[in-house]
């Protein structure tokens, strides 16, 4: 007896990757360009699925106007690209198995990455695996990266905890804190100690435009009564700095995006407990990891710690999470002081794992000074 689970067995790959083409597409020839078949193909692929689950997916208005989907083609979309991203990503492991150590790595990243931890990173990893080939993919933030990851396109990414919903899994590297970008010149430097939710009130803000991390940080003083008032966004550091610099506005930063040379602007702490950004390399908890990727998370591991030993202003931690763990609440910051979460430090804990961080165990390196004014 045939059932209509039998039918459904007839589901292709080849019928989901047709319906993903003409949805991103718009129509059957362009889809059929993209694909490399024939458009009397791709009909026949659309009409095959259709007859198999028994609903029509496309509205064909025929003439000039462009197809649709369906409410049904719609939904059954969102399966389908879920299957094709793990047909990639399978795609991608058998490729990285097959490879080996002279095979490359993916690696995604963001700008403030890029300028304080990937140098370091980068210097002595392809030292300890010079034949090993790193492509790098940059972009203003981790929502355009993790999707890269899932489809089997990036073996690892840089991003930030919490995580949205997907198949992640990652290690948390660094808590960055906030502090306030001001004018050299300002009342704020001038004065010295911590910048209140009351300063920052009273100030225009230059804030980031598509950043997850600048959401909660305006959810955070929308919480506590204060409604941000935000003249300007920008996704470029450098810019939101030199704005500041020219007096136009203060900016709520992370720490490590502040470029601490620039004579024109001074750092001041936060009063406030504003949870920490915190820094994840991330991967795709089903896919197979290479020793390389491995290799990398543990490096990038060490990078930072190293960044704590030097005192840079930042937080290090070492707890493997996959994104159900990132659903909780953020840490708060410790307020700008020196303290050990776990009472050892970074070095002495890594001399006693021989290298390995320890799971769970995580150190406040937050740097003790409030202010950091230029001088003259």
């Amino acid at each position: 007896m045939i059932t209509e689970h039998d039918h459904w067995l007839g589901v292709e790959v080849r019928h989901f990757a047709a319906l993903q083409a003409i949805a991103g597409e718009g129509s059957f020839r362009r889809a059929a360009m993209c694909l490399g078949y024939t458009q009397s193909a791709v009909s026949q692929q659309i009409a095959t699925l259709e007859r198999i689950v028994g609903e029509r997916l496309i509205e064909r208005p025929g003439g000039p106007r462009p197809i649709s989907l369906t409410e049904a083609g719609e939904l059954l979309l969102r399966h389908a690209e879920v299957i094709l991203a793990r047909i990639h990503a399978a795609q991608a492991d058998l490729t990285a198995l097959a490879t080996g150590v002279g095979g490359s790595l993916r690696v995604g990243t963001y700008q403030s990455v890029g300028s304080s931890i990937l140098p370091i990173l980068m210097r002595e990893f392809t030292a300890a695996w010079p034949q090993l080939e790193i492509r790098l993919t940059e972009s203003g933030n981790d929502d355009d990266l993790l999707p890269g990851v899932e489809r089997g396109e990036l073996d690892l990414t840089f991003a930030i905890f919490p995580l949205p919903a997907g198949p992640f899994e990652g290690v948390e590297l660094l808590r960055d804190p906030y502090v306030l970008l001001v004018p050299a010149g300002s009342p704020l430097a001038v004065r010295g100690g911590r910048a209140t939710l009351n300063d920052i009130a009273r100030l225009p803000l230059i804030g980031f435009r598509q950043c997850r991390s600048m959401s909660r940080v305006e959810t955070h003083l929308i919480a506590r009564g204060m409604e941000p008032r935000i003249i300007f966004r920008s996704d470029d550091n450098g810019t939101v700095q030199g704005l500041v610099a020219a007096g136009m506005g203060v900016a709520l930063v992370p720490r490590l995006t502040v470029e601490p040379a620039d004579k024109r602007i001074a750092v001041v702490d936060l009063e406030d407990d504003m949870p920490p950004r915190r820094i994840a390399i991330v991967w795709h908890r089903d896919r197979y990891r290479s020793a390389a990727a491995r290799a990398f998370v543990e490096a990038a591991q060490n990078v930072c710690a190293n960044l704590c030993d030097g005192h840079d202003p930042v937080v290090l931690a070492a707890e493997v999470q996959s994104v159900e763990d990132c659903d909780g609440a953020l840490q708060s910051g410790n307020g700008g002081r020196c303290q050990p979460v776990d009472g050892t430090p970074g070095r002495a804990r890594r001399q006693a794992g021989a290298g390995e961080l320890t799971p769970g165990q995580a150190t406040d390196l937050t740097a003790a000074q409030h202010i950091h004014q230029p001088p003259g």
